[in-house]
């Protein structure tokens, strides 16, 4: 207990040096998503280190929860639905009535005919869907398409799309899990990633949706707006009495109530996930990580349990991607990749320590922070190193070097921690 109050205490230190040497409101700002990268973090601890399975499609699941912001949060275009809205709506009927058929045709179709009638009436379905979907489609992105081009949304407080990214992301696990859940490890892996990748594709290339490439921006705030903060009286009078600048305490003042808000839910989440794994299911789930044919063998339904870890740790995906929207202000989804969004997750949970929920949180802090702080650190490194050289090729080829410094420390630091600690800062507690 002691070992973990001192990291979380280094780590929360570090986050006060930002402050005190750079500025609180950059200091802030990484508190902010270091926060969203620890519930990432929990969402593949509970999916990996509750019953090992190895999910690369961390990015799609990000992204399907910033979609749910635009679509709760935005005004509906009127413009858009009267010119397509009606073709939308009959395609979706074409798709339900695609998917019944289809599953009236195999249950009612007997012998070698089977697939073939199946087959069939998913290329009909397909087309007539198209004939209906295509014209729809154009007329959206094509009414004012400089600025709107697309549905809109709900026209909601954006707070709501948290819970509506969790459900965006946690219905797509669950169409994903009926599908590869069957899958051995490596196969899952691909799967998963290959599935990630075409819900970014679609989400890029349908502009009626969310206006693909050309972003959203300007999307509603769960939080006050710098300016009018500093149009406001009352804060006026508090930057007084606090001896502050009325426009780098409106900065300070939003990053905080941003930071109060995610360190909410991340505790709400986090106290979710420690009752769960100390439960009889999550001591289960843990059975079956550890041993798949032993729980096989004792009645368990490990495909049914898989599904459920699976769907659960995706939805928790999907509401850290509708808060790093908010958090954004904008959807821009070309800037999703698996870097980001996958690999760099992957490093929290195994440097945090997977199985141990307190182990992702800290990992989530520590590499986003890393992460954050090594490209300005490598850079006075650089500039240090090759203060006494002269100008000439070697000096600029380190000061160019400076800003690719976060890869090689963050390759360090997983190899540190790899080698000395196997199982992450905070293992996984054991004999409980």
């Amino acid at each position: 207990m002691m070992r973990n109050l001192a990291l979380f205490g280094a780590m929360f230190a570090a986050l006060a040096l930002v402050g005190f040497t750079q500025s609180w409101s950059v200091s802030l700002a990484i508190l902010n998503l270091c926060l969203i990268s620890a519930i990432m973090a929990l969402g593949v601890n509970i999916q990996w280190g509750y019953a090992g399975l190895f999910n690369v499609g961390i990015m799609g699941f990000t992204a399907l929860g910033g979609l749910a912001a635009v679509l709760v949060s935005q005004p509906p275009v009127i413009e858009a639905w009267k010119a397509g809205g009606a073709g939308i709506g009959l395609s979706l009927l074409a798709l339900l009535g695609t998917v019944a058929a289809a599953v009236f045709v195999r249950r009612r179709v007997a012998g070698r005919w089977r697939n073939l009638a199946v087959l069939l009436t998913v290329v009909v379905g397909y087309f007539l869907i198209r004939s209906v979907f295509d014209p729809a489609t154009d007329v959206i992105e094509a009414t004012d398409p400089a600025k709107s081009g697309y549905l809109g949304g709900m026209g909601l407080p954006i707070i709501f799309s948290w819970i509506v990214g969790g459900l965006f992301a946690g219905a797509a696990a669950w169409l994903i899990g009926k599908i590869a859940l069957g899958l051995r490890a490596d196969y899952l892996a691909i799967a998963t990633l290959g599935i990630s990748e075409i819900v970014i594709a679609i989400i890029k290339n349908e502009d009626w949706l969310a206006r693909g490439v050309k972003n959203v921006s300007g999307l509603s705030r769960p939080v006050p707006l710098e300016i009018n903060l500093q149009q406001s009286e009352w804060f006026l009078s508090l930057a007084n009495t606090l001896g502050a600048d009325p426009i780098t305490f409106s900065s300070i003042y939003v990053r905080l109530s941003y930071a109060l808000l995610f360190a909410v839910v991340l505790l709400a989440i986090l106290w979710l996930s420690e009752r769960a794994l100390k439960s009889p299911w999550g001591r289960m789930m843990r059975a079956i990580r550890d041993n798949r044919d032993a729980a096989e063998a004792m009645g368990k339904d490990v495909t049914r349990r898989h599904l459920q870890v699976f769907v659960l740790g995706s939805a928790v995906v999907g509401i850290a991607g509708a808060m790093l929207t908010t958090l954004d202000g904008q959807f821009t989804p070309g800037t999703y990749n698996p870097l980001r969004y996958t690999f760099l997750i992957w490093v929290m949970v195994i440097v945090g320590g997977s199985g141990n929920n307190w182990g992702s949180v800290l990992g989530g802090f520590l590499i986003w922070f890393v992460w954050v702080e090594a490209e300005p650190a490598g850079r006075w490194l650089m500039e240090t190193l090759s203060g006494g050289l002269s100008d000439g090729p070697l000096k600029a080829h380190l000061l160019d070097a400076g800003p690719h410094m976060r890869l090689v420390v963050m390759g360090l630091i997983l190899l540190l921690v790899l080698r000395f600690s196997p199982r992450g800062l905070i293992p996984e507690k054991t004999g409980r």
